[in-house]
């Protein structure tokens, strides 16, 4: 019980530690593949502790709603993240990570993100939660489709009996599955603002999405907003290594080398698609707002005929 504890408390710190470092990594991949030095692997640490010292500034109409959003946007992001499998299944609370919850909680934090980019009143804050919420109307249908096929694969939408019925070899190959990889990963870069659907490197007036919702901020709550964004990425990619590249989990209680082996898949896996994602967004450019909605209903169709083609050959 309390190995189990403390266990799922390691978990629950490394996905907090390692979410800035990720990025780091990334803006690093990226800045090497266009020949540049690029910041730091700790910058985005040395940001967060910097915007943590800064004073908040706040508008003079900015309501509580305004104040408490940052921080429930950061719970519900580290709370979802943290549910995700990432070098351990099977954990103390594993009954929870289901990932339908996942979802929710993820839509519960852009609800009030989008209600605070409108609070204050500015352009650029109704402006960025009307994309925001455009965005949302497609990605989450998408994401629901992605866990009812999985949910029909492995009879359950929990994590831990998602990643042990895919790690068996009774899964095989499937068109499905590939139709589902491919809309996770589409609606991932949309959720997380990066190229083709955002760039997270920009603040053009026109394009942006999330950073409109979040100009007004400062200090302490630019930082919790800041770090949830950094938890969001390394959540997607722990749910694509989880369900997707469940080698190298451990299966709870087995010992400190399983452990260990665990944690270094994962930090493998973490590297690669950190690279994937280098690659992808230096070789494409980034689309135009009313593409969007193709983007992502792309993404729609591929998960919608995933589950339509796995139902109908289970129906056979």
């Amino acid at each position: 019980m309390i190995s189990q504890l403390a266990v799922q408390g390691a978990q629950m710190l490394v996905v907090l530690l390692l979410a800035p470092l990720l990025i780091g990594f990334v803006r690093k991949a990226k800045a090497r593949l266009v020949r540049r030095q690029g910041p730091s692997l700790i910058q985005p640490y040395r940001d967060l502790v910097r915007l943590m010292r800064k004073e908040v500034v706040l508008a003079e109409n900015a309501s509580w709603l305004f104040r408490v959003t940052p921080y429930l946007i950061f719970a519900a992001t580290w709370v979802a993240a943290a549910l995700v499998p990432t070098f351990a299944t099977g954990l103390e609370f594993s009954w929870t990570a289901d990932l339908i919850v996942i979802v929710a909680l993820l839509g519960s934090a852009r609800f009030f993100q989008a209600l605070a980019g409108m609070d204050v009143g500015t352009s650029f804050g109704g402006l960025g939660a009307s994309r925001e919420v455009m965005i949302a109307s497609l990605a989450e249908p998408a994401m629901l489709l992605i866990v009812f096929s999985l949910a029909l694969l492995a009879g359950a939408t929990q994590l831990s009996t998602v990643a042990a019925f895919m790690g068996s070899p009774e899964v095989g190959l499937r068109v499905s599955l590939g139709m589902s990889l491919i809309a996770l990963v589409m609606v991932a870069i949309a959720e997380n603002a990066r190229i083709p659907v955002d760039n997270p490197a920009t603040h053009l007036e026109l394009t942006m999405v999330h950073e409109a919702m979040i100009l007004e901020y400062s200090g302490r709550h630019l930082a919790m907003i800041e770090l949830a964004t950094f938890l969001k990425l390394l959540l997607y990619m722990s749910l694509i290594s989880c369900v997707f590249l469940p080698w190298g989990l451990d299966s709870g209680g087995t010992g400190p080398k399983s452990l260990a082996i665990g944690v270094a898949a994962y930090l493998c896996k973490l590297t690669v698609l950190a690279i994937l994602l280098a690659v992808f967004e230096t070789a494409v450019a980034k689309m135009r707002v009313f593409r969007v909605p193709d983007f992502l209903g792309a993404a729609l169709m591929l998960a919608l005929l995933g589950t339509l083609l796995l139902f109908v050959s289970r129906s056979l």
